[in-house]
């Protein structure tokens, strides 16, 4: 299904070339006795999710097990995707492109990589991005090797206790041969204390970490880990969601050095754990530290436009030790759905989809505390996503929800906190795609 349509105008200048005015006079031709001369008794148009929507509840009388509704989060996100994004990155020269080993004769892929990174800049207000990472953990660990290299400072890192645990994991992974400290800073109230981060910084500190919206959904204070950072001359790194900058600062307004993101949300479906996009994006004055391929723009000799890559220093590409990474595939395919995918909703569609998420979390956040059934964890305020305590244990929770169609979690007892999560709590997300008919079924499930 596509919602590619012919405008007016189009639809003037396909009436022009079969030589007729108007619709009427195209249809003159045809008996008078075969017109319908009425207007169609047809329903309200459909939104295309409306449209997905209803299609799949069709198609779910039909079979056995019907489709199950997500509310999970923890990373990666059951966003809609419009249908042109399937349309145009299944095209053959998109889907069997590889990666630009003589990159000038790429000329369409350079170009696709070309309007990725110029699309993350505008929606992050960094000044440069590079032509995609693995996942966003990987892309955290890249941002924080490329902090060492551009400080020359190798003693230590430190990360907000609120980053995604598996990020944490990967980064420690990445430099467990390296003789750089990683120091997890605590968390408060579901947000981290800045003050005792604050006092972990050193003058080897190469940066500091954050992430906003946090891996519990909550609100972090951007400004005040800038501040920090650049007062002890180490970088500021950022990760963020994509979804969330229609609504809130993006990580260039705070000054941030370098801001990360899984790209998963921008088109890309859920499918067991990848393949999934990498973003990262930086101050100009540290792009020949970055990681991965730059792409460029020019002119050939007739003066045409034309693309090149413009930074390679990948050890594939003659760098050897030299190289800043040893990325050695390109996810360019991702890169090419989330280029589409930010295409089709424009600044003003990802202000509705974050208002949207936002506002539909809030939402079940309420009911399920007015059900009765538990309360908030953290009394701050969240995007999309949030963590929930039950009156009763979450596998019981869990189990109820299954029953009744809906899937939850993950379930936070599976990682490492601290003791800075109560128990019987459960992380929660809410994207447009949820109604508010099944944010009223999970609740009376729950409640029963």
């Amino acid at each position: 299904m596509s919602y590619l349509f012919a405008t007016p105008e189009e639809q003037q200048q396909m009436l022009a070339a079969i030589g007729v005015e108007n619709l009427d006079e195209l249809f003159e031709q045809l008996p008078e006795e075969v017109r319908l001369n009425r207007e169609l008794d047809l329903p309200p148009a459909l939104s295309e999710i409306e449209l997905d929507r209803m299609l799949r509840k069709i198609s779910s009388d039909f079979a056995t097990h019907g489709d199950r509704v997500c509310f999970q989060g923890g990373g990666a996100y059951d966003h809609f995707i419009p249908a042109t994004v399937d349309e145009i990155c299944s095209r053959g020269e998109f889907y069997t492109a590889y990666t630009p080993y003589q990159p000038e004769a790429s000329q369409g892929t350079l170009q696709a990589f070309f309007e990725f990174q110029s699309l993350i800049t505008a929606l992050t207000g960094m000044d440069v991005a590079n032509a995609s990472l693995y996942e966003g953990a990987s892309a955290l660990a890249e941002a924080i090797i490329m902090a060492i290299r551009t400080t020359g400072r190798g003693g230590r890192v430190v990360i907000s206790g609120s980053v995604h645990p598996e990020y944490i994991e990967t980064v420690r992974t990445y430099l467990m041969r390296n003789s750089c400290e990683i120091v997890v800073a605590d968390v408060v109230d579901g947000v981290t204390d800045w003050q005792q981060a604050g006092s972990l910084i050193n003058d080897q500190t190469a940066a500091l970490v954050v992430q906003h919206p946090n891996f519990f959904g909550c609100f972090e204070d951007v400004q005040t880990v800038v501040d920090q950072a650049h007062a002890a001359g180490a970088l500021a790194i950022e990760v963020f969601d994509p979804v969330s900058l229609g609504v809130i600062k993006r990580p260039g307004d705070y000054g941030i050095d370098i801001a990360v993101a899984e790209g998963q949300s921008l088109g890309i479906p859920l499918q067991f754990g990848g393949p999934y996009l990498g973003i990262l994006a930086c101050r100009e004055e540290f792009v020949r530290k970055m990681p991965g391929r730059l792409i460029g723009q020019t002119v050939d000799r007739d003066g045409r436009r034309a693309f090149v890559l413009n930074f390679q220093t990948r050890e594939q590409h003659i760098r050897r030790d030299k190289a800043t990474s040893n990325i050695c595939t390109n996810q360019g395919l991702m890169a090419l759905r989330a280029s589409v995918y930010i295409s089709q909703l424009g600044p003003k569609g990802f202000v509705e989809l974050g208002d949207q998420c936002h506002q539909k979390a809030a939402a079940l956040a309420d009911r399920l505390t007015e059900a009765g059934v538990g309360q908030l964890a953290f009394a701050q305020p969240f995007f999309k996503e949030f963590v929930f305590q039950f009156n009763r244990p979450v596998d019981e929770v869990i189990a109820a929800a299954q029953q009744a169609g809906f899937n939850l979690g993950p379930v936070l007892n599976r990682f490492e906190f601290q003791n800075q999560i109560p128990e019987n709590s459960l992380l929660i997300a809410v994207t447009e795609k949820r109604t508010f008919d099944e944010i009223d079924r999970l609740v009376a499930a729950l409640s029963r």
